[in-house]
């Protein structure tokens, strides 16, 4: 039976419910609903326009609504007489294909009927700044090289262990925090545990991350690339696959500590990436943190080219340890749903054709990528990206046409909106249409 969510309002002193969903563009909707209507909505959803949210729909089409997923349930450590609820979206009786969350458990059920099961960490990196954006919040966080700047991080000490407080109460975790590598940037990180689960938590951490900042006479921003000079926020994750109690990623007789099974779904990925940069670097913003000049600090820590290696930080993806691997293409404007939904397509379709990585590089890509002119290179824009997402036979086939042509159909308009207006280079400052439209992603 499905948890009863009156009486869990009852039993938690829950008062009113947010009953949400993320749109193609990352933003989280959501309806404010008392406890005493919970078991209508429980059964029905809440009703929304879906035209009035980033998704592909009219004036004209029907009612659309959340159906409240009670798995979900996070009672908001700040303000416990509100409870949050994930929903999926519904029309018409049918579930809306494209939406993220529905996009997502799709390819979970296509993973699950092959035995698979993935299990997934996030490594959220945002920027306190001030109100406005336009500069960070902490005046004396100067250092050249900032990385785990322990006096920088303790003058953010009421921010950022209140958010760390909340990840305690709510059983996700969390093992540390630290000063990242841009002045005014900061990284959480909680334990890993299945892909819903790890994009639920990371919606709603980024909620709580704003919030708790605003709380504190702050702003909060997961933009890639909020300040020219320094390094931008990336969303790493961190991906194993298994059955049961079993890793099929663990073989501790590999070099690098993979099964032949790992590499094919890793090798599904690096031959997708620059399709899957449509969905991990969905701005126009996020391709100041491709292939970027060098930062403040030295280094950019993004990638630019389509490659893997062991445990090293200037490739795309990374083997820190037996059993598991780092993607770190996405960004911080990523939808966390189509984030996990991405990486199960593609490593779905490497397993399946067995594809090959090929050998790892044991070079320092920053330095020395150009001497192997025959490694593919990341898109250096957004229109770029969503050319090679439309022309992915591997996305297309796993999301369906309809999925894929409504997130282009919605990211083109933004790209004509910015092109009306502005002109996207790299040599250029960040414009004011980047900052408006992206530093609250």
């Amino acid at each position: 039976m499905p948890t009863n969510l009156s009486k869990v309002a009852t039993e938690r002193g829950i008062k009113y419910f947010l009953i949400s969903f993320v749109d193609l563009f990352g933003i989280l909707r959501s309806k404010l609903v008392p406890a005493r209507a919970i078991a209508g909505m429980q059964k029905d959803g809440a009703g929304f326009a879906g035209f009035a949210a980033w998704l592909d729909m009219t004036p004209a089409d029907s009612d659309m609504f959340s159906i409240p997923d009670p798995d979900s349930l996070i009672q908001l450590p700040w303000k416990p007489e509100v409870g949050w609820l994930a929903g999926d979206l519904v029309m018409d009786g049918n579930a809306v294909e494209a939406s993220p969350r529905v996009a997502l458990k799709q390819q979970i059920a296509r993973a699950e009927i092959r035995g698979f099961r993935m299990k997934t960490g996030v490594e959220c990196e945002y920027f306190l700044v001030s109100a406005d954006g336009s500069s960070i919040s902490d005046v004396n966080d100067i250092q050249e090289k900032p990385c785990y700047d322990q006096s920088a991080l303790m003058r953010q000490y009421d921010v950022i262990s209140e958010i760390c407080d909340c990840m305690i109460d709510l059983g996700w975790g969390p093992y540390q925090n630290d000063h990242e590598d841009a002045n005014g940037q900061f990284e959480m990180n909680w334990d890993y545990a299945d892909s819903l689960s790890t994009a639920d938590r990371h919606v709603f951490f980024k909620f709580m991350v704003k919030t708790i900042a605003e709380k504190h006479g702050l702003r909060a921003t997961f933009m890639p690339k909020p300040f020219e000079n320094l390094t931008g926020n990336g969303c790493h994750a961190h991906i194993s696959l298994w059955n049961g109690s079993k890793n099929l990623f663990l073989d501790k007789g590999d070099k690098l500590g993979l099964t032949r099974l790992a590499y094919n779904f890793l090798a599904g990925i690096l031959n997708s990436a620059e399709a899957l940069s449509a969905f991990f670097n969905p701005s126009i913003n996020s391709y100041r943190r491709i292939d970027a000049p060098v930062t403040a600090s030295g280094a950019t820590w993004s990638p630019s080219k389509i490659s893997y290696t062991g445990n090293n930080r200037t490739h795309m993806i990374r083997i820190p340890d037996p059993g598991r691997f780092e993607l770190r293409l996405m960004d911080g404007s990523a939808n966390p749903y189509l984030l996990q939904a991405g990486v199960i397509a593609t490593g779905i379709d490497g397993i399946e054709k067995k594809r090959d990585p090929g050998q790892p590089l044991f070079i320092n890509m920053y330095t020395d990528g150009d001497n192997y002119p025959n490694i593919k290179k990341l898109p250096s824009n957004l229109e770029d990206a969503l050319e090679y997402l439309s022309s992915s036979e591997v996305l297309l086939s796993a999301f369906g046409e309809k999925n894929i042509t409504s997130y282009l159909k919605l990211k083109q308009q933004e790209l004509k909106d910015f092109n009306s207006k502005e002109t996207f280079s790299k040599k250029k400052p960040i414009t004011e249409w980047e900052k408006i439209n992206t530093l609250d992603c």
